[in-house]
């Protein structure tokens, strides 16, 4: 593994592989839960989580973490599923971490597309006290949560239309006679960057471009995941492939 820290803004940790990346964020959420046991916490869904949730389960069944104290908050869902939905957030919560957690589930929280759902679910992550720590993926056009290129730096919890190459590349993770969903709901880029702390995973080589335009490209709406270099307290997770389009590589600079 090596670090390095990037501007002011982030510091970036990079392993040797996907599992260490993800052992190195499940690790990290698991020290938070210990420092503040009614920690607020942002997830995230996605293949690249499953690692995390799996070990986290792994250090709930070792004792070595509590999630009774947690309130969480997922960044996103789509819109017209119903929770039961294998194809849902809220289905793929459950099996990857809910069911296997001493949490609370009343105060597992994901978004909906209600009329008033984005409204209320500003007004709850408020009330709340904020977000300790947020979570975060990449996708391969740059979006945070469903913040799609174009999404604005003051953005809140809102519905929003998914991009035709998110939907392409979610497909996957529906039965094959299944179209995915049109529009999702989604945390905004504002919401996420009150976060106090944000940790984010990217791994393969699928993420490098997406990777590379967030944090070496100036800070503009056609990559959602830049804005994340004005966030004071950025940690970015990942493996060799992520980072092989950094133009500033810093693998060039530790070995």
């Amino acid at each position: 593994m090596t670090g390095t820290a990037l501007a002011q803004s982030a510091t970036l940790r990079i392993f040797d592989t996907a599992a260490a990346a993800e052992q190195f964020v499940a690790e990290t959420i698991a020290a938070q839960m210990r420092r503040r046991s009614n920690s607020v916490l942002g997830l995230a869904t996605g293949n690249s989580m499953r690692g995390v949730y799996r070990q986290l389960v792994q250090l709930r069944q070792r004792g070595a973490v509590s999630f009774a104290g947690l309130t969480s908050f997922n960044l996103d869902e789509y819109c017209g599923l119903e929770p039961t939905d294998p194809s849902s957030f809220a289905a793929y919560m459950q099996r990857e971490l809910f069911s296997a957690i001493d949490a609370d589930p009343a105060r597992l929280h994901l978004p909906d597309g209600a009329a008033d759902g984005a409204a209320r679910y500003e007004a709850m992550i408020a009330a709340s006290g904020g977000i300790d720590l947020q979570l975060l993926g990449i996708g391969q056009n740059g979006h945070i949560g469903f913040n799609e290129p174009g999404s604005a730096a003051g953005s809140r919890t809102r519905i929003v239309d998914l991009a035709p190459r998110t939907r392409a590349v979610n497909a996957a993770d529906f039965p094959s006679d299944t179209p995915v969903p049109s529009r999702a709901v989604t945390m905004g880029i504002a919401t996420i960057l009150d976060s106090r702390r944000i940790v984010l995973l990217a791994t393969g080589a699928a993420k490098a471009q997406a990777l590379a335009e967030a944090l070496e490209a100036p800070i503009n709406a056609q990559c959602p995941a830049s804005f994340l270099q004005t966030h004071p307290d950025l940690t970015i997770a990942c493996d060799h492939a992520a980072v092989a389009r950094l133009q500033h590589n810093p693998e060039a600079r530790h070995g």
